[in-house]
């Protein structure tokens, strides 16, 4: 086993070096010899990535008793970032940052995750999303090089629940399928206004991106019609599929993108993770240069950019998304707080923590849970700058406070998908504030978090 693993990484580490000089590669090879290059490299990459998670996490499938998400897919249960081999949470609490960093105690998991092949990034899918969409457009979202890293057990339920603000009295409008060119006009047509629905059509109509082209250096195995908006953002909210961000360079620094939910997107004012873009039109129009091309005019013009027009197909997109709700919160009053007759002992000692002792409501302000701000957590102060799988693991920078509100149906979390459970946020959060909080104040904010 040893020996075929090392087999895999020789073959890996050529491929990359080819795919990191894209220009030579592209002289010396035709699209064939591409895909058996990047193919026979895949392998080791796989391998490479899978040995991380697994020394990093518990990925068990342990779902929370009588937790679930919207439409009833489990929610996974407990703190699964393993520990450094003889410490507790509780001893790691008591310790400096500079401690930690010098006795190196950072928990492997709490270090930013790598894309599943960071060195070539790219937008990759999870395969429930890949199947369904194949089984109802005959569009295949397989790359030929590299498969998604996470088991289903630990992602978003599929396909999630869509509600509106518009008609909060119909509740999920999705009618539990997932919404995609082949039928949103049948699903929507007696519910949104016209420019709402051209909207809609625009989301979830296929353009072409950097690795799903025509050209003879993309990552489907067939010349490909492209990527809609909703194949990341799968109903308006999540499959958790991947990518890495096109505003960073080198590439070592880029993060993995946990793609966020556009539930809720009517009360945020900054979009992106850095960038802070000021309106969900800005986003819109220019994740087409951004996500879809990393960043990069000529690699989208060579291509086949699809370039919005900003009066009507910006705007219409936007119309649509800005009525994306989040799920009903039924333990919650008007104000975003719990109701005491509705709430158990421990929501109700969770929110009294969250808005005391652990300073979670600093940033995250009800009713939504977001302040609509940036904050620089420099968890940088707790470890050594490593290379971590192709990812420099460094500063990260400000980024921008995510509303909380239905969070546990977005798993994993933080902005590049590190943290896989509620309970990983909260022993994260304990350690970079250093709240020094109780396993059983632990607890209670997650069971709080999950009425939210």
């Amino acid at each position: 086993m040893k020996n075929s693993f090392n087999s895999h990484w020789l073959t890996a580490l050529a491929a990359t070096l080819l795919t990191c000089s894209p220009l030579i590669a592209a002289a010396e090879e035709d699209f064939p010899a591409l895909v058996k290059r990047l193919q026979d490299a895949k392998p080791g990459f796989a391998d490479r990535q899978q040995k991380l998670l697994t020394e990093r996490y518990d990925m068990a499938d342990r779902p929370a008793q009588g937790v679930t998400m919207s439409r009833g897919k489990a929610v996974q249960d407990g703190t699964r970032v393993k520990l450094p081999k003889g410490v507790t949470w509780e001893q790691l609490a008591t310790l400096s940052p500079e401690d930690i960093k010098n006795k190196n105690l950072w928990p492997a998991g709490f270090f930013p995750l790598p894309h599943p092949h960071h060195e070539a990034g790219g937008m990759i899918f999870p395969k429930q999303l890949i199947d369904e969409t194949k089984l109802q457009t005959g569009r295949d979202l397989t790359r030929f090089d590299l498969d998604f890293d996470l088991p289903k057990h630990l992602l978003p339920e599929f396909p999630a629940p869509i509600y509106l603000t518009t008609r909060p009295d119909l509740g999920d409008v999705s009618q539990g399928k997932l919404v995609t060119l082949d039928n949103f006009y049948g699903l929507f047509k007696n519910t949104l206004n016209p420019k709402q629905i051209e909207g809609l059509r625009l989301l979830v109509t296929p353009f072409p991106q950097a690795q799903f082209n025509a050209t003879d250096d993309r990552r489907s195995l067939h010349a490909h019609i492209g990527v809609a908006c909703f194949d990341c953002h799968a109903n308006g909210h999540t499959t958790a599929a991947t990518h890495t961000v096109g505003d960073i360079r080198p590439n070592e620094h880029r993060h993995r993108i946990d793609t966020p939910s556009l539930r809720g997107v009517n009360v945020q004012q900054l979009f992106g993770s850095q960038r802070a873009l000021k309106t969900v039109e800005d986003f819109t129009e220019f994740e087409q240069r951004a996500a879809y091309f990393d960043g990069d005019p000529a690699q989208a013009t060579n291509k086949g950019v699809n370039i919005l027009e900003r009066g009507s197909q910006v705007h219409f997109m936007s119309e649509f998304q800005s009525i994306l709700d989040f799920p009903p919160a039924p333990k919650l009053n008007i104000m975003g707080k719990l109701d005491p007759s509705k709430a158990s002992e421990a929501e109700l000692r969770g929110q009294a923590l969250f808005f005391g002792k652990a300073q979670c409501s600093t940033c995250h302000t009800p009713p939504y849970y977001t302040d609509n701000s940036m904050h620089n957590l420099k968890v940088e102060r707790f470890f050594k700058e490593k290379m971590i799988n192709g990812r420099l693991a460094s500063a990260d920078g400000p980024i921008k406070t995510f509303p909380l509100r239905g969070i546990k149906d977005s798993p994993p979390y933080l902005h590049d998908d590190r943290l896989l459970t509620l309970d990983d946020t909260v022993e994260f959060f304990n350690l970079v504030l250093e709240l020094k909080l109780s396993a059983a104040e632990k607890k209670d904010i997650v069971a709080f978090m999950r009425q939210l």
